[in-house]
C-alpha cells in the first residue's frame, strides 16, 4: 500500500484495500493463475510490500492472499480458515456464485465477506444475485466508486457485528464516470470495524472437519450497545500505514485478553456467541441486521461525513412517480432526476435503489418513499428470467401492501443497457408507460445493443435453456425440487467447470430431513388446540398417515391447505409457510458429463452408495462428431454402467431430441423407484449459437449407431418377473453388451424381442466397415479368377443414381468385350489396392456446392492429400456428371463438375497414366450428360484395345416406371414378399415405385446416413405413410387414432401436409402393415395418396361459410371416391393378417380391373382441389384440376369454374421444365363435376407423355395441345360443353387464425401449426393438447392446405371447455408475426430422398432472423407469403409465394420474388444459390423499402414488380424469361 492516503481510481482497488485491511485471509478469484482480476493485482501489491492488516493475527500482521482460479471451486478455500477463527474475505466475479450455492448455505453463519463484481462487466446480470438471495447472507449494493469503498467497509463491520456472511456486490461499469476518491481513513476503518469484536471471533474455533459437518453455529443478537464509545482521531495517519496499524494492534491484543478474562462476568457479545451462546439470547433477525447497519452508517456519517440508509431515495419530496432501479444504471437515472428543472418532464419523479438488498425490510422501503408517490416502476437488470414477474418487483409489491396505501400502480420493466446517452429517452419511456391508463408489464427499456463483453473469465452464458429441466417441471410441477442447476460447459447454461455432486446431494439430504421434521410438526399440530376451528385437525391426521404416498399425499394436500387457509390461526399460517412440503417432493440433482471422470472418488459414488431415494439427472453434452477429440488423459467413464454395477440403482439413458416419450417414461420411473436413480440425458452442444437442427442431427447420429443407446434398467423388475433391461433404440455399444451378457440379460432380451437380435449383435466401435470392404473385394477377385482379358475396375460416386447406372452399364459392356470388369462404389473400395490396379475408371456425379456425393466422400478425403501412393503403373480415366447452368454466377463456375476435375488432377499428380482424357457430361447438352458420355466411352475401349469387337449382344432397354407398372399385376409387384424379408429394412427399387400407389414412400434418415455407412450398416430405412382424407375433414376419434399411430408405430410426430391430410414418418418396415391396418380401423385408408393416380382431393376449409363448405366438401369426397383405383392389391397386401386372412374394416374389395386407369395408370401424379372464394387457401391455380366454387343466387353451391394444367414440379436449370398455373376451361354444374374431372384425367391418361417423366404432367399436355384443343377433347368425352366462366374474386390464400363464427352459430378456431409438424417438445405440448381437445370435441377437425388445423363446429355451450384446453396447452397463441403465420415448408431433410437443402427445420430459424426487421419497420402484423422447399418439386407450392426459397444445395437456395398474394401469379428467380447471409442482406433492406414506399393495400409481391425489383411472370412458359440473375455461359470444359 502507498504510505499516504493517496487516491483510488476504481471500485476494484477500493474494495481490495478495505478487504486487505479487514481480513486474515483474502481469497482472490482470478481468470487464471497468470491473469489478475480487478482486485488481485492490488492485493498482491500490498502483500509484496508487507503491508499490515488491521486485524490479521499472522506474523507481521500480513494477511494471506490465496489466488484461486475461477473454475476451481474457489469457496472451498474458505472453510478451513474461517473455521479456524480467521476472518476471510473473497474477491470474485459473480460467475462463481451459482456453482457455489451449496457452499453459500454452509457459510452463511460465518462472518465471511464476499466482494462480488457483477459480470459481464459492460452489462452486468443481476439475476445471479437474485438467484442466491435466500441463501441466508446479508447483501449490500454499491453504485459509485465512493459507495464501493464505504459499502466494502460496511460489509466487514456488519459481518463482525452480526456473525453472518455478507455479500457486497457492485457493477464496475456504474462508476465509469466517477473521478478518483481519497483512499480510506485507516483510523476510521479501525474504529468502525471494532477490533475487540474481531479478536473474539479469532480466538474461537469450531473444530469442524468437513463441509458436511453440522457445527450448529447460529449467530445471535446482542443486548449490548451496538458499537463501543467512539474514540476521537489522533490526527492524520502516519506516513507509514503499517506502523500506524502496529501500535493499535498490540493494544487491541491486550484488550482481547481482558475481554476474555471477564467473559463469564458480563453478558455475551455478538462475537463471543461463536464460542458461548446463552439459550436466552435470541438469534439474529432482519431487524437486528438493519440496526447493525444503521449503527455502522451513523459512524461513517460522523467520522467521514457521508450518509447512507437501507434504501436510497433521490428526488422531490412531493414525487408522484418513483423509479426503483435494480441494475447498473441507477446513477444515470439519479443524475437526470437531479438535473431536472422545476416543471419539467421529471419534476415529480424520484429514484429508489437498495443499498441493503437482503434482508429486505419493507418498513425501510416505505420510510424511504414519499407518501405522495402513486406509481412505482421497478427496473430489473435480469438477463435470464425464470419467472414472469421479476423477484424485485415481487419484493416491492409485498412491501407496498403493508405501506401507507397511496401507491396505486406498480409496473415491472426489464432494464437493458443504459448509459449517459440513452438514459433520458429510457426514463421517458418508463414514465409514459407507467402513467398510461393500462401500463404494459415487463416492457424492455434501454438499449439492446451492448458493447462486446470482456471475456477474461470465459463465463458468458449461452442463452440456451435445458430441455430436461423443463420436462422435470412439466412432469412433477410443484413436486419437483432441483438441488442445483449446474450444467457442463456444453450443456447450455454455464461455461464454468461443474462442481462436485456431493454438494447438491447434501442439499437433497437436508431437504429430506426438513420434510421429515415437517411431518412431525404436522402430527403434533393434528393434536393441538391452537386452531380456531376443528376442521384442520382431522385432515392433518389423515395427511400425516399418508405423507410418504406420493398420490394420496398430493390428493389430501389440497383439502388440508383449504382448511388451513380458512382457519387463519397462527399455527395454520406457520404450516402454510411450508405448504410445498405437503406434497412429497421429487428430489433431483442436475449435473453434467464432468461427473464422468474419476467416478470412484466422486460424489456420484457417494450418492449410489448411500442408497438414498434421490434422482440424478446427468446431462452429457459431448457432440457425437467431437467424441474423438476428448482428452485421452482424462478418460470419461460410463456412469450408466457404473450405476448398474452397483445393483441398487435405477438407470436410464435418454435423448430428448431422439425420443421425447422415452424421456418422460424414464423420469417417471426414476421418480417411482425407491432408491437412487440415474437418468443420463444427451444434449450435444458445440456453442452458444447452436441451432436446434444441429442438436437434433448430432443426437440422431449418436443414438442411431449406438454411441448413445436409449435404455432403462430397473433392478426391481426381477422380483416382478420382468426383464431388468429395456432397450429403446436399435443399437448398443460393446461395453454395455458385455455387461448385459454377464448376467445373460442380452439373451433374455433377444428372446423377448427377436426383431432386435440382429441389431444387438452389432457392436458400436468395431471396425466392421474395413473388414467388409476387404471381404467384398477379395470375393470379387476370386470370382474373376480364370477369366481372360485385361482387368478393368470401375468405381462410382452417385448422387441420384445416374453415375451408378453408367458404371454398371460400362462394366457389362466391358465383360461383353472380354474384360475382367469390376464395379463398386468408391466407399466400398480399399484405397491401399489402388497402386496394384492396371486399369481403373472413375465415374462421379456432382453434389452440393461442387462436392463429391456421399458415397465418394471417404475416398476423396483419403486420397486428396495423400503423398504416399505411387500410381506410376496405373492407367486411369475419369468421367463427371454435372450441370453448367446449376451455378449461374461467374464466381461459381468452378463448381461445374468439380469432383471429376479434382480427382483427375490428384490422380495425375500421383503419377497415374491416362487411359483417356477426362469426360464431362453436362445436363444442358441436347441429350444431357449422354452427349459427353457418348464421346468418352469409345475412347476407353480404344485404349484397352477392345473397340472393334464384333457380335456384341444387344443391350436390354433400361427399366422405366411404365414397365414397372405394367408388370406389377395391378400394383402388387413383390411387395408382400418384401415385407416378409427380415434381412433388410428396405424394399426393392421396383416395389418402392409401386408402394407409392399404396400411399407410402421408402425413405432413409439422411442425418445418420454417413455414420451408418461408416459402421457397416445399411441406411436407416423407414417409410412415410400418407392418408387419403378428402377435403381434410377428420372426426375427433380419427384424430386420436392418428395420434396413437404416430406414437406407437411412427416417430412420435404427425405431419399435416399441404394436401390436407395426415402424414407419418419413421415407420419401420416391420410396423408398416400394422400402421396401414390401424389407419383402416379409423375408417381411413392410404390408397392413391401418392403415385401416378389422382391423389388426395383438397377442399377449402373456410370456416365462415359453413353451408357452402359442406357442399363443396361433399363434391371433393365424391370426386375422390369416383377416381379411386379399383385394384384389390391394397386389401390383399395390407388388410390381411399373417395367414392372409382379410381383416379390413373400411373399403370394399373390387375386381382386378381398372376401368379408368388401365394397367399403366397415369403418366404422372394428378392433383385436384376446390377453392371457395374469397379464400384461395388451397392454391387452386397450382393443381392439375382447380375447381372454383360458385355460389348461386339462392346461396347454394351452383357449380364450379374449371381450371386445368396447373402444377409445381420443375428441375433446376432445365428450362424445359417449369411450374405452371391453371387455365380456365369454363363452368360446370356441381352434380357433374366428378364426371368432368374424370374426362380431364382420361385425356391426360391417353395423351400425356409416358416417355419423359419430366414432361409428363398435365400442364405440359395442355401447353403442347393448347387450351382450346384440350377443352375440345374433354368435351368430346364428356358429351357436354363447358359453360361460360362465372365471376369470382380471391382476397388471400392464407388461413384466418383464432376464433370465427359461421352463419349457423357454430364456432371455429384455427390453430397455428408451424409447417404442419404436430409434436410435443419440452416447451410446448401441442400433440398432447390437440389430443385432449379431440377427447371432448363434439365437432370435427379440418386440416388446411397451409398445414394448420381448425377445431371446427364448436357449439356455444362447449366454448369454455375448448378455450380452457387451448389456453392450458398454449394452443390459443396466434400472436405470431404476419410473415410466420403466412409461411409454409415441406419436410425435406432428413427423410425426403429428393431434398437438396433443409426446409421445415430451417424456415422457422430464418423467420426468427427477419422478425427483428419486421418489428423495426412496422411490418410485424403484415401478411407476406413466404414458402420454402428443399428441392424444386414444389410440395409446399413455393412458386406461387410472394417470396420463396427453393433448395439448391445444402445451405444454398434459389430465391424467387413476385408471386401473387392470392396465389394467382408465379414468382420469378431473383438470386441463385444464395446462403443465409445473402438472404438476410437482400431481405432486410427490401422489407424496409416495402414498409416505406408501398401504396395503400399493396402486397409485397405486387410491390416488387411495381418497383422493378422483379418482372412479372404471366404464366409458366415465361417463368425462365427475364430473370433478375441471368444464367451465365461457362466457357470451361
Amino acid at each position: 500500500m502507498t504510505p499516504s492516503r493517496g487516491q483510488v481510481h476504481s471500485p476494484g482497488e477500493a474494495v481490495a484495500r478495505i478487504a486487505y485491511l479487514s481480513s486474515d485471509v483474502v481469497v482472490a478469484v482470478q481468470p487464471s493463475q497468470a491473469t489478475d482480476s480487478e482486485f488481485s493485482s492490488h492485493l498482491k501489491r500490498f502483500q509484496s510490500r508487507k503491508a499490515k492488516s488491521l486485524v490479521a493475527t499472522a506474523d507481521g500482521a500480513v494477511p494471506e492472499i490465496i489466488s484461486v482460479r475461477h473454475n476451481a471451486d474457489p469457496l472451498l478455500s474458505v472453510f478451513s480458515p474461517v473455521r479456524s477463527g480467521k476472518l476471510v474475505a473473497v474477491t470474485t466475479p459473480s460467475s462463481i456464485l451459482l456453482p457455489a450455492i451449496f457452499h453459500l448455505y454452509k457459510l452463511a453463519n460465518y462472518p465471511v465477506v464476499l466482494h462480488v463484481s457483477l459480470q459481464p462487466a459492460n452489462f452486468p446480470d443481476f439475476s445471479v444475485i437474485t438467484a442466491i438471495r435466500n441463501s441466508g447472507w446479508t447483501f449490500l449494493q454499491s453504485q459509485t466508486l465512493q459507495e464501493a469503498q464505504d459499502m466494502a467497509l460496511t460489509a466487514h463491520a456488519l459481518a463482525l457485528r452480526s456473525g453472518k456472511g455478507v455479500v457486497h456486490f457492485f457493477a464496475t461499469g456504474s462508476s465509469e464516470g466517477d473521478g478518483p476518491i481519497e483512499a480510506e481513513d485507516v483510523n476510521a476503518v479501525r474504529e468502525i470495524l471494532d477490533l475487540d469484536t474481531a479478536r473474539r471471533f479469532q480466538s474461537s474455533s469450531d473444530g469442524a472437519t468437513g463441509i458436511y459437518a453440522d457445527d450448529g453455529r447460529r449467530p445471535v443478537a446482542s443486548d449490548r450497545s451496538d458499537l463501543p464509545p467512539v474514540v476521537g482521531r489522533n490526527g492524520a495517519p502516519t506516513p507509514d500505514l503499517a506502523s500506524s496499524i502496529h501500535s493499535k494492534l498490540e493494544s487491541s491484543r491486550t484488550s482481547e485478553l481482558s475481554s476474555q478474562q471477564s467473559a463469564t462476568e458480563s453478558p455475551p457479545s455478538v462475537a463471543s456467541a461463536a464460542t458461548t451462546i446463552e439459550t436466552t439470547v435470541p438469534v439474529v433477525t432482519s431487524e437486528d441486521i438493519l440496526r447493525y447497519a444503521n449503527g455502522v452508517w451513523s459512524h461513517i456519517k460522523r467520522l467521514l461525513g457521508r450518509e447512507y440508509q437501507a434504501f436510497y431515495y433521490a428526488g422531490p419530496a412531493n414525487a408522484e412517480n418513483a423509479i426503483f432501479v435494480f441494475g447498473s444504471g441507477a446513477s444515470y437515472f439519479t443524475k437526470v432526476i437531479e438535473e431536472a428543472r422545476r416543471g419539467g418532464d421529471f419534476s415529480k419523479v424520484g429514484i429508489v435503489a437498495a443499498r441493503l438488498y437482503r434482508p429486505w425490510l419493507s418498513s425501510a422501503l416505505i420510510e424511504a418513499i414519499p407518501q405522495s408517490v402513486k406509481r412505482i416502476a421497478v427496473l430489473e437488470q435480469i438477463h435470464r428470467r425464470t419467472t414472469k414477474w421479476g423477484p424485485v418487483l415481487l419484493d416491492v409489491l409485498t412491501s407496498i401492501k403493508s405501506g401507507f396505501g397511496g401507491v396505486q400502480t406498480v409496473v415491472g420493466y426489464q432494464l437493458g443497457y443504459v448509459n449517459a446517452k440513452n438514459v433520458t429517452p429510457s426514463l421517458r419511456a418508463v414514465l409514459q408507460n407507467l402513467t398510461s391508463e393500462k401500463p404494459v408489464q415487463n416492457l424492455e427499456v434501454g438499449s439492446k445493443d451492448v458493447p462486446a463483453p470482456v471475456t477474461d473469465y470465459g463465463l458468458e452464458k449461452p442463452q440456451v435453456e435445458t430441455a430436461y429441466t423443463k420436462i422435470l417441471d412439466q412432469l412433477f410441477g410443484q413436486r419437483a425440487f432441483v438441488a442445483n442447476a449446474l450444467k457442463s460447459s456444453h450443456a447450455g447454461i454455464s461455461s464454468t467447470v461443474v462442481a462436485s455432486p456431493e454438494f447438491g446431494f447434501g442439499s437433497l439430504i437436508a431437504r429430506k430431513e426438513r420434510r421429515a421434521r415437517f411431518v412431525d410438526e404436522v402430527k403434533e399440530a393434528a393434536t393441538s388446540n391452537q386452531f380456531i376451528t376443528e376442521n384442520p385437525k382431522s385432515w392433518l391426521a389423515r395427511w400425516a398417515a399418508n405423507a410418504d404416498d406420493v398420490t394420496k399425499a398430493g390428493e389430501i394436500a389440497d383439502d388440508v391447505l383449504t382448511r388451513l387457509e380458512t382457519d387463519g390461526s397462527p399455527l395454520a399460517r406457520n404450516l402454510l409457510d411450508n405448504k410445498r412440503l405437503f406434497r412429497k417432493e421429487s428430489l433431483w440433482l442436475v449435473g453434467s458429463d464432468a461427473w464422468s471422470y474419476d467416478l470412484g472418488n466422486s460424489g456420484v459414488h457417494h450418492v449410489l452408495a448411500s442408497g438414498e431415494n434421490v434422482n440424478l439427472l446427468i446431462i452429457d453434452s459431448t457432440p457425437y462428431s467431437e467424441r474423438a477429440a476428448a482428452d485421452a488423459n482424462r478418460r470419461k467413464k460410463d456412469i450408466g454402467l457404473y450405476a448398474m454395477n452397483f445393483g441398487n440403482a435405477y438407470v436410464a439413458s435418454t435423448a430428448v431430441y431422439s425420443s421425447y416419450t422415452q424421456v418422460l417414461q424414464a423420469m417417471l420411473e426414476a421418480d417411482k423407484f425407491d432408491g437412487p436413480s440415474v437418468v443420463l440425458a444427451y444434449l450435444p452442444y458445440f456453442g452458444e449459437h447452436d441451432s436446434p437442427l444441429t442438436v437434433l442431427q448430432e443426437t440422431k447420429k449418436a443414438v442411431d449407431v449406438g454411441y448413445w443407446p436409449l435404455y432403462r434398467w430397473n433392478p426391481h423388475n426381477e422380483a416382478k418377473g420382468e426383464p431388468n433391461f429395456s432397450l429403446d433404440s436399435e443399437h448398443i455399444k460393446k461395453e454395455l453388451k458385455d455387461f448385459l451378457a454377464r448376467d445373460n440379460q442380452l439373451t433374455q432380451l433377444m428372446k423377448k424381442d427377436p426383431a432386435f437380435a440382429s441389431s444387438l449383435a452389432q457392436d458400436f466401435g468395431t471396425e466392421v466397415r474395413a473388414q467388409q470392404k476387404r471381404k467384398a473385394k477379395d470375393a470379387y477377385n476370386q470370382l474373376l479368377e480364370g477369366l481372360l482379358g485385361a482387368p478393368l475396375t470401375i468405381l462410382y460416386a452417385s448422387d441420384n443414381g445416374n453415375a451408378s447406372t453408367l458404371a454398371k452399364r460400362l462394366a457389362n459392356r466391358g465383360k461383353a468385350r472380354g474384360l475382367k470388369s469390376t464395379v463398386m462404389s468408391m466407399e466400398d473400395y480399399p484405397l491401399e489396392d489402388l497402386p496394384s490396379e492396371e486399369n481403373i475408371v472413375f465415374i462421379t456425379s456432382t453434389a452440393g456446392q461442387g462436392e463429391f456425393p456421399q458415397d465418394g466422400h471417404a475416398f476423396w478425403e483419403a486420397i486428396k492429400d495423400n503423398t504416399e501412393l505411387d500410381l506410376a503403373t496405373v492407367r486411369y480415366s475419369v468421367f463427371g456428371l454435372g450441370d453448367k447452368h446449376y451455378w449461374p454466377r461467374k464466381e461459381d463456375r468452378i463448381y461445374y463438375n468439380k469432383p471429376a476435375k479434382d480427382l483427375n488432377r490428384v490422380l495425375s499428380n500421383l503419377g497415374a497414366q491416362k487411359l483417356a482424357d477426362i469426360g464431362l457430361g453436362d445436363d444442358q447438352d441436347p441429350d444431357g450428360f449422354q452427349t459427353g458420355y457418348q464421346e468418352w466411352e469409345p475412347k476407353i475401349w480404344q485404349a484397352l484395345g477392345v473397340d472393334k469387337v464384333e457380335g456384341l449382344p444387344e443391350e436390354p432397354p433400361p427399366l422405366t416406371n411404365e414397365d414397372i407398372k405394367l408388370a406389377s399385376n395391378y400394383l402388387r409387384g413383390t411387395i408382400l414378399e418384401g415385407l416378409k424379408d427380415t434381412s433388410t429394412g428396405a424394399l426393392s427399387a421396383s416395389d418402392c415405385q409401386l408402394t407409392k400407389f399404396h400411399g407410402t414412400y421408402m425413405q432413409d434418415d439422411r442425418d445418420v446416413r454417413d455414420e451408418r455407412k461408416a459402421q457397416g450398416l445399411e441406411p436407416a430405412y423407414s417409410f412415410m405413410i400418407r392418408c387419403r382424407l378428402a377435403g381434410g375433414v377428420a372426426t375427433p376419434q380419427q384424430w386420436v387414432q392418428m395420434d396413437d399411430i404416430s406414437t406407437s408405430l411412427g416417430n412420435e410426430t404427425m405431419k399435416l401436409t399441404t394436401r390436407q391430410t395426415f402424414q407419418f414418418h419413421g415407420v419401420i418396415k416391420s410396423k408398416l402393415k400394422p400402421a396401414m391396418q390401424a389407419i383402416n380401423r379409423s375408417l381411413m385408408d392410404t390408397i392413391a395418396a401418392c403415385g401416378d393416380v389422382n391423389r388426395n382431393v383438397m377442399c377449402s376449409s373456410l370456416p365462415t361459410q359453413s353451408k357452402l363448405q359442406k357442399q363443396a366438401w361433399a363434391s371433393a369426397k365424391r370426386i375422390s371416391d369416383h377416381l379411386l383405383p379399383s385394384t384389390t392389391a391394397y386389401h390383399e397386401i395390407w388388410l390381411t393378417d399373417d395367414d392372409d386372412k382379410k381383416i379390413q374394416v373400411a373399403g370394399n374389395a373390387v375386381q382386378d380391373f381398372e376401368p379408368l386407369y388401365g394397367p399403366t395408370y397415369l403418366p404422372r401424379k394428378f392433383k385436384i382441389t376446390i377453392a371457395i372464394p374469397p379464400h384461395n387457401d388451397t392454391d387452386v391455380y397450382a393443381h392439375d384440376i382447380g375447381l372454383i366454387a360458385i355460389r348461386g343466387s339462392d346461396g347454394e353451391l351452383e357449380g364450379f369454374n374449371v381450371l386445368v394444367g396447373g402444377g409445381m414440379g420443375a428441375t433446376h436449370n432445365n428450362k424445359k421444365t417449369y411450374p405452371q398455373i391453371g387455365r380456365h376451361l369454363g363452368f360446370c354444374k356441381a352434380d357433374e363435376v366428378h364426371t368432368v374431372c374424370e374426362k380431364v384425367m382420361l385425356v391426360q391418361r391417353d395423351h400425356g407423355d409416358r416417355k419423359n417423366r419430366k414432361h409428363a404432367r398435365l400442364k405440359y399436355t395442355v401447353d403442347d395441345m393448347g387450351v382450346d384443343v384440350f377443352r375440345g377433347k374433354v368435351e368430346e368425352l364428356w358429351g357436354e360443353k363447358f359453360g361460360k366462366q362465372r365471376p369470382f374474386e380471391f382476397a388471400s390464400n392464407i388461413d384466418t387464425f383464432g376464433w370465427l363464427r359461421d352463419e349457423t352459430g357454430l364456432n371455429h378456431f384455427t390453430v397455428f401449426v408451424e409447417n404442419g409438424r404436430v409434436e410435443d417438445t419440452a416447451t410446448f405440448q401441442m400433440k398432447t393438447g390437440l389430443r385432449e381437445i379431440a377427447k371432448v370435441l363434439k365437432g370435427e377437425f379440418r386440416l388446411t392446405g397451409n398445414q394448420h388445423v381448425i377445431i371446427s363446429n364448436v357449439a356455444d355451450e362447449d366454448l369454455d371447455e375448448i378455450k380452457g384446453l387451448l389456453r392450458k396447452y398454449k394452443l390459443d397463441n396466434v400472436h405470431f408475426s404476419g410473415l410466420r403465420l403466412s409461411s409454409s415448408a415441406c419436410v425435406a431433410f432428413p427423410t425426403c430422398g429428393l431434398a437438396m437443402a433443409e426446409s421445415e427445420r430451417y424456415l422457422p430459424v430464418l423467420i426468427d432472423k427477419l422478425e427483428a426487421t419486421l418489428e423495426e419497420v412496422g411490418l410485424r402484423n403484415d401478411s407476406i407469403v413466404m414458402r420454402m422447399t428443399g428441392c424444386p418439386n414444389g410440395c409446399a407450392r413455393p412458386w406461387l409465394a410472394e417470396v420463396a426459397f427453393v433448395g439448391k444445395a445444402y445451405g444454398a437456395y434459389n430465391m424467387y420474388l413476385g408471386g401473387g398474394y392470392h396465389g394467382q401469379r408465379l414468382g420469378k428467380l431473383y438470386r441463385s444459390s444464395i446462403k443465409e447471409d445473402e438472404i438476410l442482406a437482400i431481405m432486410r433492406p427490401l422489407l424496409k423499402q416495402y414498409a416505406l414506399e408501398r401504396e395503400e393495400g399493396e402486397r409485397f409481391g405486387d410491390f416488387c414488380i411495381r418497383k422493378g425489383v422483379i418482372q412479372a411472370t404471366k404464366e409458366g412458359r415465361d417463368f425462365h424469361d427475364n430473370v433478375a440473375e441471368e444464367d451465365e455461359e461457362d466457357d470451361e470444359e
